[in-house]
């Protein structure tokens, strides 16, 4: 049995860079993992078994840890049964990446139940075709990630202000947000050069989603009336509410 630590993430900056062929966005993010986290367990069983502390959340086929659990059975003809139970703390349609991380989690937990036959980078890479997301919860911790954010750079740790999370009741569904995304409000910062900053210790925490997010979520639009420094990552609808201490945000031990 194994039981394991699936971590959220927060955004320092997110830039969409325009509409692609294919129609996806083309963005340029600073990811970086947050102690906040689900706990997931695996382990062998007679059959295949799903479930999860929340009620609420659909622990079918379209939940991403099945979808975890078919891809890697799919690359790699290993069958046995698993069951699996979710113990979930990150919310959803948060901008928080918990479905992403718990995809990424369950393929290394699968791997490490069959005592690691592939590495990680195979996982990483198969990982792509869950979700945008997934690939950068197989780095460090802290990671650049473009494309569809799908190709990632590990960096190393930043030294960042403390910070807090405010999470409305309401969530924020990602298409809707593009849906509504007008790529002449996006910020014209160059990206490289905002993670050029970030390396240096100057910090401008951007997210173009935010804009679309505050006109169709009322309450993300008074949380940043009462702090005007807060940052929404992802798509949302969580913010993030920064403090004036610094301090190093290190990859969490036990991640995996």
């Amino acid at each position: 049995m194994l039981q394991l630590f699936s971590p959220a993430k927060i955004n320092l900056f997110l830039r969409v860079l325009g509409k692609r062929p294919d129609g996806y966005h083309e963005i340029a993010s600073l990811f970086q993992a947050i102690d906040l986290g689900d706990q997931l367990t695996l382990t062998f069983s007679t059959k295949d078994t799903l479930t999860c502390s929340n009620p609420d959340l659909p622990c079918g086929d379209s939940n991403l840890i099945t979808k975890a659990l078919m891809l890697f059975r799919r690359q790699t003809g290993l069958n046995t049964p698993v069951a699996i139970h979710l113990e979930k703390n990150i919310p959803t349609q948060a901008g928080l990446g918990g479905g992403s991380s718990n995809a990424a989690t369950t393929l290394w937990g699968l791997n490490a139940l069959h005592d690691f036959p592939f590495s990680e980078q195979e996982l990483q890479t198969w990982s792509a075709s869950i979700g945008s997301d997934v690939p950068f919860f197989f780095s460090k911790g802290t990671a650049y990630c473009i494309g569809r954010g799908e190709k990632v750079r590990d960096l190393l740790p930043l030294s960042l202000p403390s910070f807090s999370l405010i999470k409305p009741s309401v969530g924020l569904a990602t298409p809707a947000i593009f849906q509504a995304l007008k790529l002449q409000e996006c910020s014209t910062l160059d990206p490289d050069q905002l993670l050029h900053d970030f390396m240096i210790g100057k910090h401008r925490f951007i997210n173009d989603l935010e804009i679309p997010a505050l006109r169709l979520c009322h309450s993300l639009a008074q949380i940043k009336e009462k702090h005007p420094t807060a940052f929404m990552t992802g798509s949302g609808s969580t913010m993030v509410i920064l403090s004036g201490d610094t301090k190093p945000l290190h990859r969490k031990q036990g991640w995996y």
